[in-house]
């Protein structure tokens, strides 16, 4: 039976195959936690022990993992070998005899091995930090590499450079941390909903709404393919000419004299059906010629518009950029439900903070307002925070002497402090204060700009020294689906600002007045004819509701200092680039 944890009013239940047993006194137990559905071991229940694994000296266990370093010794008699398999930053040190294998194939760095051996503690006064290593007693499978060609040495390699190799990245330390680190996200985003009754819901990623109404959507259509397939039809077969449609033509009127001929001879009922199926085949095949008479290279046009009627979906689809307005029909219906996925935006930006594919958790809280929005992603983020400080120890460890040494302490910040709350015109007069004060921004500062990063960061890490939710923005510089406030002027948004991130998340409160909402699609140019499913709501039995995005990417950056956002996602999609 699966191990349980109380945590605060709720239960959970630990990852069984890296959970450590404890006897009753609650020292380590001398058992091998091993896989219910395999028989290796995975490295972390060896090394991430208290005892960092020498408890377990003298148990047989089968390892397997990838070579970080290997070194023969012994005049090729034996060899030591660094071996991480993915569940933890640390290597298992492996020593394998010439007699077990030939050690000269297993020393390259990226080699694959499956080992079975004996847990044994290292002789004292020998030149390692760990507690345990293995000692192979069979090798049983052995993935070789060329080193020449392999591009993950294990010399130190720049992040920019690993960007060209997204199929081997994960095999570098910093890249595998990054990783162990967003599934732990992940995991606690979806352990925060289902613990707060927020039912989890899939909404789609082929869309025909604009949620932004910013039209920098990436589109779906088979239009194109259809195209380039239709002229090199026609280049291999040229469509018929006029004289292939008069001769045709002409099959069809001989065929129906004969017809008429037959039934004024009063010929035979087999005789006229015989003749009638012949002038249909003309027929057919007048209309065929006719038709393919029509085919023009390049897409399909009505009107001197593209003809959509002609695509997959009949109309113009996209990728989405957000969940939200189809999350907000089931929270519309069901209560409070959230989506996780990936969206996209075919923004054309370069920079450090811009994919155009990231992932979000976007939630929806039915009968509810701003004020409880803001209360709900609050309290996603620092049980993120602590949840990365007690599941995730090694890897932020990892990530703060290597990568950001502040990182750690930023995750204590955010998880023991309560957030500071301004709203935008508050903002925006501080920032004007600090300028008046010789401060200078890149980005002018006045009321209804859209916050630079500059801006949310200098909030965040100089004036509050902690995280921040700016609210009540200008109507102009927010979606058309955030609730006008009574002045008129400002929407019922928000931002939750960081340090070293600047806006981790973005919600509001949700125009539930039909009359008002169509006001403002009409002020935005919208087509209301395309939202009338999203009015609807509004039309029949209409609700208070909010919600938020968090997006997963920038919660990464905030949590282990990785300075580009390039570098937080397996596979990055940006202008000019879309491997694998």
């Amino acid at each position: 039976m699966d191990k349980l944890v109380a945590t605060g009013t709720c239960v959970r239940r630990t990852d069984q195959l890296a959970a450590i047993s404890l006897d009753k006194d609650g020292a380590s137990s001398s058992t091998v936690q091993k896989s219910r559905f395999s028989s290796r071991t995975r490295i972390r229940s060896i090394l991430g022990r208290p005892d960092g694994g020498a408890g377990l000296a003298g148990q047989k266990v089968e390892i397997s993992g990838w070579v970080k370093t290997g070194r023969e010794q012994g005049k090729g008699t034996f060899a030591f070998l660094e071996v991480n398999d993915g569940s933890c930053a640390a290597n298992l040190q492996v020593k394998v005899d010439a007699c077990v294998s030939d050690v000269s194939k297993l020393v390259a760095t990226g080699t694959c091995l499956t080992v079975d051996g004996c847990l044994k503690i290292p002789p004292e006064g020998k030149a390692t930090k760990q507690k345990i290593e293995l000692s192979a007693e069979k090798v049983i499978d052995v993935g070789t590499v060329d080193p020449a060609t392999y591009p993950i040495p294990k010399t130190k390699l720049t992040l920019e450079h690993l960007r060209d190799y997204t199929n081997f990245r994960a095999r570098t330390t910093t890249m595998a941390a990054v990783t162990r680190i967003r599934s732990k996200i992940t995991l606690e985003a979806h352990l925060f909903c289902d613990e707060h009754d927020i039912c989890h819901i899939h909404t789609p990623i082929i869309t025909t709404s604009d949620c932004e109404g910013a039209g920098e959507m990436f589109q779906v259509t088979t239009l194109i393919n259809q195209s380039d397939k239709l002229e090199r039809d026609l280049v291999m077969n040229p469509p018929p000419t006029e004289a292939d449609i008069e001769a045709a033509k002409l099959i069809v009127k001989e065929k129906g004299e004969a017809v008429a001929q037959l039934k004024a001879a009063k010929a035979s009922k087999q005789e006229i059906t015989a003749s009638v199926a012949q002038l249909t085949e003309a027929k057919e095949a007048l209309a065929k010629v006719e038709e393919r008479s029509r085919l023009k290279p390049g897409l399909p046009k009505k009107d001197g518009k593209i003809d959509y009627s002609q695509d997959f979906f009949a109309r113009q689809a996209f990728l989405t950029v957000s969940g939200q307005l189809h999350a907000e029909t089931y929270a519309c219906s069901m209560g409070d439900v959230y989506t996780f996925g990936p969206t996209f935006r075919a923004e054309k930006s370069h920079t450090s903070r811009h994919l155009a594919e990231f992932w979000m958790v976007e939630v929806e809280l039915a009968f509810a307002g701003v004020e409880e929005a803001m209360n709900c992603a609050e309290a996603l983020v620092k049980d993120i925070c602590n949840s990365l400080l007690e599941k995730c120890d090694d890897d932020m460890k990892l990530m703060a002497k290597n990568v950001d040494k502040a990182c750690i302490d930023r995750l204590l910040l955010v998880a023991s402090t309560g957030f500071g709350r301004v709203t935008y015109t508050e903002a925006i007069t501080l920032l004007e204060k600090a300028v008046a004060q010789g401060k200078k921004f890149e980005n002018q500062v006045e009321w209804g700009i859209d916050l630079a990063s500059e801006h949310e960061r200098y909030l965040t890490e100089v004036l509050f020294q902690k995280p921040l939710i700016v609210y009540n923005y200008p109507k102009e510089i927010k979606a058309f689906y955030m609730r006008l406030n009574d002045d008129g002027k400002t929407v019922a948004a928000f931002d939750v600002l960081v340090p070293k991130v600047g806006e981790l998340i973005g919600g509001s409160q949700r125009e539930e007045r039909m009359d008002v909402l169509m006001e403002r699609m009409e002020e935005m140019g919208l087509p209301i004819k395309q939202y009338e499913w999203y009015i609807d709501l509004r039309r029949h039995g209409t609700v208070k509701h909010s919600g938020f995005g968090l997006g997963l990417e920038r919660m990464l950056l905030f949590a282990t200092g990785m300075d580009n956002i390039r570098d937080v996602i397996p596979f990055p999609r940006y202008p000019g680039r879309a491997d694998l």
